[in-house]
């Protein structure tokens, strides 16, 4: 009887009851273990920190890439037509062309100007005027639904213009007042080119969350643009914006075919190729740098299971009398450094998950309690710290950790399945 009680463990199959309790056995500390366990608790909060930051990271990196993006896009366009070699003075009839190309959004006629705006406080600062149709402006969505005061409704004929927030805080002006633009190309008199300077009303207030825009953008109607930078009748550029921008390959044919003249074509990926390409590396290179944690955290595994190898060698003697076979061993203790590695990595997921869901309020929490501006807008273009996560990118990290855990238990489990009865009792 004593015969058959002992061969049901070598007589179990991979995996059993048997083994699993064994390996949950080795995982409970007791009180002569403790520094075991404190070595696998240690390397369970270094997976579970290291998997949740690398989330965390990946999905803060990845939201303000999107963020960024939708704003880009969604102020300037995603192809830019400029004539080469006559003024644009059919824009009105270009326009209607492009238009008529599947694909594209619409086509918006532009003037622009680098001009000096002033207000009521300070010495004032450098601005970006374009001067656009009030139907166009419309169009502009992520303008259009972001006016915090005053209208764009009848932006033609008020004789106004819309400028941003910020701008609006750094001059002092507020819905009513006079902002004076100067352009330096302005009257050409016998004593030279003098500068143009007139006030116009500020007639809306946008903020569009992007500080680069709220800062430096005047909307100004689109004729008394072409008054004021010397260009009745014509326009300097358009602006076409696409149903998918990531289609403008196939789209910048179309547009040359419609548009029946010389034109010179730059899309959204010519324009700002520097900065996201600027993002992509410094997001390659965040999450190797981050992945270190989780391998000093796998590191961490090794030593525990090799200390608990060292440890049980009296019991791995036993199990092998027993008639426990060396893959059995190997078994319990890939499961004793698996568990340690699963658990932290559902944990890191879940902390990671929390943590993205509550990024802004910790933002908040953080800046109050350190009394600073964390994720300073002026500094890093957006107004709140975004998080977006990807599903295949959080497959990836999962994958990752539980990888190197499990590679990271290999090593312990072959030397205590390598032990025999006789060279274990050693390590009584």
């Amino acid at each position: 009887m004593s015969q058959t009680a002992a061969a049901k463990p070598a007589g179990a199959g991979p995996f059993s009851g048997f083994e699993r309790m064994v390996a949950w056995r080795y995982l409970r500390s007791r009180r002569k273990e403790t520094v075991i366990s404190v070595i696998a608790s240690i390397s369970f909060l270094g997976i579970m920190l290291g998997v949740a930051t690398l989330i965390v990271v990946m999905a803060v990196m990845n939201g303000f890439r999107a963020e960024l993006l939708s704003r880009i896009l969604g102020i300037n366009g995603h192809l830019i037509v400029t004539p080469v070699d006559l003024p644009l003075e059919d824009y009105a009839e270009l326009a209607k062309r492009i238009n008529g190309v599947p694909g594209v959004k619409y086509a918006i006629p532009l003037v622009e100007g680098q001009v000096l705006a002033q207000g009521n406080v300070g010495s004032g600062g450098g601005a970006l005027v374009r001067g656009i149709r009030g139907e166009d402006l419309g169009k502009i969505t992520l303008v259009a639904n972001n006016i915090k005061q005053g209208s764009i409704v009848g932006f033609d004929t008020a004789g106004g213009v819309a400028i941003g927030r910020r701008m609006a805080e750094n001059l002092g002006l507020v819905l009513g007042d006079t902002i004076t633009l100067i352009s330096p190309d302005g009257d050409v008199s016998p004593l030279g080119t003098t500068p143009r300077l007139k006030g116009y009303p500020v007639t809306a207030i946008f903020e569009v969350g992007m500080s680069e825009y709220d800062t430096s953008i005047v909307y100004m109607p689109f004729s008394e643009a072409q008054m004021y930078f010397n260009s009745e009748g014509k326009a300097q550029s358009l602006e076409v914006y696409l149903d998918n921008p990531d289609n403008v390959e196939a789209i910048k044919p179309k547009v040359e075919e419609a548009a029946q003249q010389k034109i010179y074509l730059t899309d959204w990926r010519q324009r700002n190729q520097t900065f996201f390409s600027a993002l992509q590396v410094e997001r390659n290179v965040m999450f190797m740098i981050l992945t270190l944690i989780v391998l000093v955290a796998a590191l961490n595994i090794i030593s525990g299971l090799i200390m608990l190898v060292k440890d049980k060698g009296h019991d791995i003697a036993i199990l092998r009398t027993m008639g426990a076979t060396r893959g059995a061993v190997l078994r319990i203790f890939l499961m004793t450094g698996a568990a340690i590695g699963v658990v932290g990595t559902v944990a890191g997921v879940l902390l990671g998950v929390l943590i993205c869901l509550n990024v802004e309020r910790i933002r908040e929490f953080f800046s109050w309690l350190s009394g600073t501006v964390l994720f300073n807008p002026e500094l890093y273009f957006l107004s709140q710290l975004p998080a977006k996560m990807d599903g295949g990118e959080t497959l990836s990290v999962i994958v990752m950790a539980l990888v190197l855990s499990f590679i990271a238990t290999l090593f312990p489990a072959w030397r205590a399945a390598r032990l025999d009865p006789v060279e274990a009792l050693r390590y009584e």
